[in-house]
């Protein structure tokens, strides 16, 4: 077989398109297009890789036949007793057949027997896709639920119940955690999804290599990381009833252990369900076609659109939260103190509410485009 004939072999043995081989290798669809109508060679740094991406020789894939290679035809002439080399031995004309009827019997099967067909490696992670999402799991994960804890532990500088008593920098102290939370956070999550996006751009197509054993491992992550997360939520409520009902204690540490808890079920709900959902590699191969489709021109104020609104919606709780919080200390609204933070979450989730409405509008008309 030809080097062309055994590319289009390899390739639709896995099902492969010539542009989602030509994305593996970081080459244009015209190359493949070309390598398999013989109007042009690869580089060898692209026929290595391609030994790499389906498992082969240099020799088998160049000068030989992938669906039989030259290792299955030792192996299956060894499996009769034939040796895998040729060699004659210098006193072979002084053996006759009838001598040794076993030795012919062998050599008889060796040469008959057809080479097993053998089919494609399997697929392998060659981007370092699970890595990358192993790692964006985490740091989104971590993110979210740092901004959670930072709320958490400012309220152990509640002023009705403060771990430092009645202090004048019980509101300091406040601010200070809720401030350094929220930096901490954006430090994780802002890296995390421009990680993503690099990702997205220099592998925009990945080959599913997850076996069920994988995607069985990462449901039962997913399951631990949700009946974890309940069972934190739901502890850190009756910390905070005990507290109420038992102790007489309505503000401070056990809203405090509350939100920590929260905080941790938080972390286990989005990295389980990250983990999880990142393993349907045909919905990110889909979602980065889709995103292909879509001009540049159009992706650019999409993109615009989305940070411009994003960026309105937080500056405006920010705008809310401070005014809150300076009233509060100048009218000595201890409510205000309390909840001055609650707009910060509140603008997080108006921003993810946003970032989807504007995807699914963007979705529709590249859609209605298609129709017409």
């Amino acid at each position: 077989m030809s080097f062309r004939t055994n590319l289009q072999y390899l390739r639709s043995q896995r099902n492969m398109t010539q542009e989602q081989l030509a994305m593996l290798l970081g080459v244009s669809r015209q190359a493949i297009s070309k390598w398999e109508s013989d109007k042009a060679y690869p580089e060898m740094d692209k026929l290595l890789a391609i030994c790499d991406l389906f498992g082969c020789t240099l020799d088998d894939l160049v000068l030989g036949d992938v669906s039989h290679p030259a290792s299955g035809l030792a192996n299956a002439r060894q499996s009769v007793g034939a040796p895998a080399s040729a060699e004659i031995p210098a006193n072979a004309s002084a053996v006759t057949p009838a001598a040794t009827p076993l030795a012919a019997s062998a050599a008889s099967q060796a040469g008959t027997a057809s080479p097993v067909k053998t089919p494609a490696a399997l697929p392998r992670d060659l981007t370092g896709y699970d890595a990358h999402r192993r790692m964006f799991a985490t740091l989104i994960a971590s993110g979210i639920a740092v901004i959670v804890a930072s709320v958490g532990v400012a309220n152990l500088f509640d002023e009705e119940n403060s771990i430092i008593g009645v202090s004048p920098l019980n509101d300091f102290l406040t601010f200070l955690c809720i401030c350094v939370g929220v930096i901490i956070g954006l430090a994780l999550l802002i890296p995390g999804n421009m990680s993503h996006a690099a990702f997205k751009r220099a592998h925009p197509y990945v080959e599913d290599f997850y076996t069920e054993n994988d995607r069985r491992r990462e449901m039962r992550t997913l399951a631990i990381g949700v009946v974890g997360g309940v069972a934190a939520i739901l502890i850190g409520i009756a910390v905070v009833v005990y507290a109420g009902d038992v102790m007489e204690v309505d503000a401070g540490w056990p809203n405090a252990v509350m939100l920590l808890l929260c905080a941790a079920g938080i972390f286990g709900f989005v990295y389980g369900g990250m983990r999880y959902g990142l393993l349907n590699i045909d919905r990110y191969n889909s979602r980065n076609e889709a995103d292909r489709k879509v001009p540049a021109g159009e992706q650019d104020s999409t993109a615009k659109l989305t940070g411009a609104v994003n960026g309105i919606i937080m500056l405006a709780v920010t705008v809310i939260s401070l005014i809150v919080l300076f009233l509060s200390l100048a009218m000595d609204w201890h409510v205000g103190r309390r909840f001055f933070w609650i707009p910060w979450p509140i603008g997080s989730i108006l921003c993810a509410i946003a970032s989807i409405v504007i995807a699914m509008l963007r979705d529709y008309r590249g859609s209605g485009n298609d129709r017409h």
